[in-house]
Parts: structure tokens; sequence; C-alpha cells
């Protein structure tokens, strides 16, 4: 709701949930924007006002929303790992599926991940890419918990399909830690022989800078590193690594900034809402 307010070219009609007691739905009534608690049927009743849905359910519920939007003609982005179509990272793909009518954002340590990984394998070869994420315990709700196994698959499909890795390898560590970490995000890359060392670290820093602009608390931790092998990976022998080390702090609008795995998703989907109602109004 805060990231579409500040939008250039979106507009929110209506924040939707199911609980009428929904702290949420209050705050959004509290701003002047209609919230009512009956779910997907308040879009079935109301064609004509929405354009597009970011829906933020889970990927079982994502999967009756989808056919039903379908029907409506209404543009849906899917921040669950549903992927009822295709998976989109802001920084990477984001103009190849302009005019899906379905848009999976992947999942948050997707968000985080594959764009380093596309990093690497936009100038050498990637065998084998892993990447593990760490997230508060407090950040994670009944959907992130309810969906770990889709999350693993989903993300490693990404690596692959999206950040270019020949086998991808995701991991979710949900860290109770107090108090909350912030999102922190390793991943690994298998290297080839003759890799060119210096444009791999060139690569990943401007791709950082890249998703930095729609995500300001995107960072590396540390400068990659490249590490000394051989290292027996999923991918075959290689005799080199490298090491990057991401830290993800949320914008603190309504969550608490250490919140980053949901700031990554919801900045990210929004970025993607921008970029169709861009290529739409283009198009008209």
């Amino acid at each position: 709701m805060y990231k579409i307010e500040r939008s250039p070219s979106l507009d929110l009609v209506a924040l939707i949930g199911i609980d009428p007691d929904s702290e949420g739905l209050a705050r959004a009534r509290a701003r002047g924007y209609e919230a009512p608690h009956t779910g997907i049927d308040w879009v079935r009743e109301h064609p004509d006002s929405v354009r597009m849905v970011f829906d933020a359910t889970s990927a079982y519920v994502h999967v009756r929303h989808a056919k039903v939007l379908a029907e409506l003609g209404i543009r849906a982005i899917d921040l669950t790992p549903a992927a009822r179509g295709p998976k989109v990272i802001a920084a990477v793909n984001l103009e190849e599926h302009l005019d899906a009518p379905n848009i999976n954002m992947v999942t948050c340590g997707g968000q985080a991940t594959t764009p380093m990984v596309a990093a690497v394998s936009r100038v050498t070869r990637v065998p084998y890419a892993e990447m593990v994420s760490a997230v508060s315990s407090r950040s994670a709700g009944p959907g992130t918990r309810q969906n770990i196994d889709e999350f693993t698959r989903t993300t490693a499909k990404a690596l692959e399909e999206i950040g270019g890795a020949e086998i991808g390898k995701a991991i979710i560590i949900l860290n109770p830690a107090e108090p909350p970490i912030l999102m922190r995000n390793t991943v690994f890359c298998g290297l080839p022989e003759g890799t060119d060392h210096a444009a791999v670290l060139s690569s990943i820093e401007a791709m950082v800078a890249d998703v930095a602009r729609y995500v300001p608390g995107y960072r590396l931790k540390q400068r990659p590193v490249i590490e000394e092998g051989p290292f027996n990976t999923p991918g075959g022998l290689v005799p080199h690594r490298v090491v990057i080390l991401l830290e993800v702090e949320g914008a603190g609008d309504y969550l608490p900034t250490y919140a980053g795995n949901l700031d990554i998703m919801t900045a990210a989907a929004v970025r993607v809402g921008e970029a169709i109602a861009s290529h739409q109004e283009v198009a008209a």
C-alpha cells in the first residue's frame, strides 16, 4: 500500500483481505481506501475497477485466484511461489514478459539472489549456483511457513532458468535470533577454468546497483570473494568459486526494517507493475 502510494504510475483502488478485524485493512480505511474483507469475491464484483491485482496470499490460494483473474481479464502480479505464469526477476528479465497475463515474482530469496547469478552468467558459464537466505523468524508469516517446499523449488528453478546456472540449489533459514536479523543471502557460483575474475566482480557490482534502484536497502555485505578450489559441486569439479554476501534492509514503511525479505518482494512487484502500466500506456 505504501509503495503504491508513492508510485507515479499506479493508483491503489482497494486493499483486500479476508479478516474483518485485520489491522492492515483498518490502516487502509484510515487512509481513505476501500478495504473489503471478502477476498477475491470483491474483485469479481468490481471487475471494471481493477486492471491489476497484486496477490500476496499463498501458493495454494493463488492457484484459485489465478483462474478467476484470467476469466475477468485482470492482470495478476503473483507474490507467492505458485508459478502460474512466467517467473520474473525485476532486474533481469522484466522486459521479456510485459504482456503476460500472470507474472510470478518467484520468492524473496529469488529476487535477492537470482540477479547475482545472472550477473556472473553474463560473463562466464556457471556450472552450479547455490543460495542460502536467512530471514528473521519474526518476518516469516503463515504464508511463508506453508510454502517452504515451493520456495526452494521455485527459487532453484529461477537460479537456472533466469540466472543462467546449469544447476541451482536453494535453502532458506528462519532465524529466531533476538534482536531480529536483517535478511542475509549467501550466493556461491562455480567458475570454470579461464574465467575473467575481474569481469565477474565488476558485473556483480553493476547488478547490485541495478537492484538498489528499486530496493534501496539492497547491498553487498562485503566485496565478493573469489575462492581457490578445486570444488566438487553438483555441476562438476570447478577450479574457483565466487562467494557473494548480501544484506537487504527494509524501507520501514510499515513493517520493521529487518523484514527485508518482505520489502524486496513488494518493491520488485511494484517495479513490475509500473513497467506494465508504462508498457500499456505506450501501446494504447
